[in-house]
């Protein structure tokens, strides 16, 4: 490869930077941080280097020459698969070059659950199993600890893992299958029109109506493994709406998509609404006996739910009309891309 690259950098934990200079990816500076390549809230990245994911940024940055430093050490706070693969890029960017595309791909499978590439989706599977300590094949130290030791412990064994991965996909094949299967079955599902998405564009909102008899299967997402009849992927990839409402019979549920917590660079999804005062409302009108929950408008992927029960006595068409009530009246409390005072 002729195209100029900076210094190879290498990994520092987080909590070990201190003073030294260092290049942060996919989260937030530090006050001895001289570059930062991340598409999280207020990021100060170079707007011309904006892209979607950290990943697809630090492939911009090598892209521009003017704009290397020869920073010696690259760090994260959080371990994910954007966050892995943006810094593996800088760690070692001849290779990472020659994998461009499907890392870039696959940041986005594990950031936005949307795909093209059946190979990135792959990947993204592997790298969240490495992820889950129930299938891991890493050694147990990785689990172990404090979670900032947790967080060296995954980037240290998984930079030095990623390499013979991004070649060897076929070879992990239990690592992606079983999701791929689910992947399949819920495009399936959708292309039959056995789940049927309704779109609400005023709203930046999608339905997701799903039958009941589609039985739940494991998803992970974000390090966590969530129980969903219809994998996110399948519906992601027919709709940009970044507020979604999944309906199972009365099972109810409300969740705002990754891409409206970042500064999305391909468009500007819907700002997200605090919908803590809705919970008031719902959790007065229940009666099936549990209790509805938001997450929180500055979490990831925040869901609106009833916990303590799966089902709700509340009509799904009297939930949506109060969801699409308070979308449209209520003032907007995440911006991205405007730092609160």
């Amino acid at each position: 490869m002729n195209q100029p690259l900076p210094l190879a950098a290498r990994y520092c934990p987080y909590s070990e930077l201190g003073d030294q200079p260092n290049i942060i990816v996919d989260g937030s500076a530090q006050r001895a941080t001289e570059l930062t390549l991340s598409h999280w809230p207020w990021s100060p990245t170079a707007p011309e280097l904006l892209r979607d994911t950290s990943t697809d940024i630090v492939f911009a940055y090598l892209d521009s020459p003017a704009k290397h430093r020869n920073i010696e050490l690259v760090s994260n706070s959080h371990f994910d698969e954007d966050g892995l693969l943006s810094m593996y890029a800088l760690i070692d960017p001849e290779n990472a070059l020659r994998h461009r595309d499907l890392m870039i791909g696959a940041s986005r499978v594990g950031d936005f659950s949307i795909y093209t590439n059946p190979e990135a989706a792959k990947l993204a599977f592997i790298l969240g199993a490495y992820a889950d300590p129930e299938a891991s094949p890493l050694t147990t130290d990785a689990f172990s600890g404090s979670p900032a030791q947790q967080v060296a412990s995954l980037y240290r064994q998984m930079l030095a893992a990623l390499p013979a991965l991004l070649t060897g996909i076929p070879a992990h094949e239990e690592l992606w299958r079983p999701e791929l299967e689910h992947l399949h079955a819920s495009e399936a599902a959708i292309n039959a029109g056995e789940v049927v998405i309704d779109a609400v564009p005023e709203l930046d909102l999608a339905i997701v109506h799903i039958p009941e008899h589609m039985p739940a299967r494991i998803v992970r997402r974000y390090l966590r493994n969530w129980q969903r009849s219809v994998h996110p992927m399948a519906v992601h990839n027919v709709t940009q709406a970044s507020r979604l409402i999944w309906l199972k019979g009365q099972s109810l549920e409300f969740q705002y998509r990754y891409e409206s917590w970042v500064k999305l660079a391909s468009r500007r999804p819907a700002l997200r609404i605090d919908l803590s005062g809705l919970v008031e409302k719902l959790c007065d009108l229940e009666t099936a006996g549990g209790e509805w929950v938001f997450e929180g408008v500055n979490e990831v992927a925040p869901r609106l739910m009833i916990n303590g029960s799966c089902q709700s006595s509340i009509p799904p068409d009297d939930f949506i009309g109060m969801l699409a009530d308070w979308l449209t009246t209520e003032p907007a409390a995440w911006d991205p891309y405007n730092k609160p005072d």
